[in-house]
């Protein structure tokens, strides 16, 4: 259970047009008035919004790719300061085009925003030098963690089903792993 005026979340944070609109695997604009049939767990018919993506695609930049060289880095730096901020880390992983990350945040989402925000900034700042420009889309998903199953299930989704990805985990003392490419 949360700590009094605290709630436990499930958080993704994707990089720079990894995901946009009229996506193969779904989507959602923001204020939902255009979206697919389906989502990544149950794709949409093929080739659904296939003009959109299209046009998304020619209007963004490139697809931001975190290298595996930087992704523990960004991982530390979210770490960091998500206790600065006096958050709770449960579980973090980083793979090449987003971050998955349990923690327990303010009960209020504009706080939540911002301490996100300003991990994205710290983790942007932490592989300047390698990685200039935008890594981070706007905003993120930020799923509400409402009971100790739910929270169970996070946990071991991040732990262990990420392709890839650079992970660190609080329980039982602290280990950092690599799940790799099968």
């Amino acid at each position: 259970m949360p700590t009094e005026g605290k709630r436990w979340l499930h958080v993704v944070i994707s990089t720079l047009n990894s995901w946009l609109p009229g996506d193969p695997r779904g989507f959602r604009s923001v204020d939902h008035k255009v979206h697919s049939s389906g989502d990544y767990k149950n794709p949409p018919l093929e080739g659904e919004h296939a003009g959109l993506h299209r046009y998304s695609k020619k209007i963004s930049g490139d697809k931001v790719t975190i290298s595996r060289e930087l992704r523990e880095t960004i991982g530390i730096e979210i770490r960091d300061e998500l206790a600065k901020k006096l958050c709770t880390l449960l579980v973090i992983s980083v793979s090449a085009t987003h971050c998955h990350l349990q923690a327990e945040f303010p009960d209020d989402l504009k706080a939540i925003r911002r301490i996100m925000g300003e991990c994205k900034r710290k983790a942007s700042v932490g592989v300047r030098e390698k990685m200039p420009g935008r890594i981070w889309a706007h905003d993120g998903k930020y799923e509400l963690i409402d009971t100790q199953e739910y929270q169970t299930n996070v946990y071991n989704y991040i732990w262990t089903k990420q392709e890839d990805a650079w992970i660190w985990s609080f329980k039982d003392g602290i280990k950092t792993t690599w799940i790799d490419e099968e």
